[in-house]
């Protein structure tokens, strides 16, 4: 997108006056966003956005400006805006650009671009169809979401690290409304991947629609959800919700730094139960999270975070590697060019056990077992939460029991990880949106089937409260 020689003129002028590194992001990005609503396509629209953030460090301040004019002359201008905040003598600098290798590849099979938006439509409008034909009486209102977006990014710094990557991800998601008299329940299902339009390979619009139409048809004939204290098995389906918003936030490295993670201080500490292994993943093959550089150039790699209930390490990017006298270990990321990189999550996993999931559930004499989570409200300093529980069981004398409804979940994050009796053999993937300081990007969260010994279980919930869970 632009000429090497430009970017180091651009990275020399913002170091003009000092500062002890420089980098530059230059993105293109081009989405496509289909809706439908009532039985019709609402929206169909396509962007390409265009624009490079360049960024200084100098001591422990930050300087960061960005811009839409990729000409020399533009990037110049903002270089030399963010060399005013460095202080010190220039250092020399002489670049000689050295492409950076990921450490994983992956590959694109059918780019969105080559897929007509024709196509695209009639995925949508078929996934509507499906979820509306599986009670047409009782279905009252389906919504259909449709995704793509092609990134492509250069990266620059004056270390002398130079990255060209592109990124492609595609999603759908189904919402259906079920209603029976007063009661109305609603059924949830999204996919997403790290991939193109390939990802319908994997996941039919027919299943996904299916899917999110009989979770609502069957919560009208669900009981009441009870309340009080008891043993919950979190199933694998349920995804990695819990770990992500009530556990993940404190391992990224700036929160520990500021004193706002209940993990400060408890690097090489016991902080769960000795079957826990808590990991961060960006290179796990076409997950919605995945990736193979982060923001800031450096390439994924796999992180053990929790190994066997001890606190090993900590999600970094280069400004809080740098405080801590080490190497970033690739989880800068950043919403788009408009934003400074920030220590994030990508795929953070509960690594599987070696249990048989039915023999947990056997072993569980009466409890809740969860099949799927839905929103609600975290404190990410503290880790205490608030779920609500979109698809949920009892379990009686060791068996799947009656669904209910209304269930929400009550407690603390890292210590419910304490409190783990049994993980399972399997893993179960869900995507989302994950929102930081104003910026938003593409997460996976994944866990094994578990079996907590108590939460609070309460029977009160009627919707959804989004809180910092925020999905697509």
């Amino acid at each position: 997108m632009v000429e090497k020689s430009v970017l180091k003129e651009v990275l020399d002028l913002a170091t003009a006056r000092g500062g002890e590194f420089a980098d530059i992001f230059i993105e293109e990005k081009r989405s496509t966003g289909i809706g439908c609503e009532a039985g019709k396509i609402e929206r169909v629209h396509s962007g390409v956005d265009i624009g490079a953030g360049i960024r200084v460090i100098s001591g422990e301040s930050t300087a960061y400006a960005h811009t839409n004019d990729l000409s020399r002359a533009g990037l110049l201008e903002v270089a030399r805006i963010v060399s005013h905040a460095a202080t010190g003598e220039k250092k020399e600098i002489s670049l000689d650009f050295k492409k950076i290798k990921p450490l994983v590849d992956f590959q694109f099979k059918d780019k969105p671009g080559d897929v007509s938006t024709g196509r695209k439509v009639e995925l949508v409008e078929t996934a509507d169809k499906v979820a509306r034909a599986v009670n047409g009486e009782k279905i009252k209102q389906v919504m259909v979401g449709y995704g793509d977006v092609v990134q492509n990014v250069t990266i620059a710094n004056t270390e002398g690290d130079y990255v060209e990557d592109e990124r492609i991800r595609t999603r759908l998601m189904v919402n259906a409304v079920a209603a029976s008299g007063p009661l109305i329940q609603t059924g949830y299902e999204a996919v997403g991947s790290f991939c193109g339009f390939e990802l319908f390979e994997t996941y039919s619009p027919d299943s996904v629609a299916e899917a999110a139409a009989r979770r609502a048809v069957a919560m009208l004939g669900a009981k009441p959800a009870p309340a009080g204290k008891m043993p919950v098995v979190m199933a694998s389906e349920a995804g990695g919700t819990m770990v992500h918003e009530a556990c993940g936030h404190g391992l990224e490295a700036d929160l520990v730094q500021k004193n706002l993670s209940v993990y400060a201080g408890k690097k090489g500490q016991v902080v769960a139960a000795p079957e826990i292994t808590v990991f961060d993943d960006a290179t796990i093959d076409s997950r919605y999270g995945s990736y193979r550089f982060d923001d800031e150039g450096a390439p994924a790699r796999r992180v053990n975070l929790i190994e066997n209930g001890v606190l090993t390490d900590f999600m970094y990017d280069r400004l809080t590697a740098t405080k801590d006298g080490r190497q970033s270990n690739g989880h800068g990321r950043r919403e788009s060019y408009q934003h400074k990189p920030i220590p994030r999550m990508g795929n953070t996993c509960i690594a599987p056990g070696k249990t048989d999931p039915a023999k947990i559930i056997r072993e569980t004499k009466n409890g809740l077992l969860v099949k799927k989570m839905g929103g609600g409200q975290v404190n990410t300093t503290t880790g205490d939460f608030v779920f609500e529980v979109a698809e949920g069981y009892l379990i009686r004398d060791g068996e799947i029991g009656p669904m209910v409804r209304g269930a929400t979940l009550t407690g603390n994050g890292p210590e419910v990880l304490r409190v783990v009796e049994s993980v399972g053999s399997d893993l179960g993937f869900t995507i989302g949106t994950c929102g930081k300081d104003g910026q938003g990007i593409p997460v996976s969260d994944a866990q094994p089937t578990m079996s907590i010994k108590e939460l609070i279980v309460g029977g009160t919930a009627q919707g959804t409260t989004s809180g910092s869970i925020r999905r697509i």
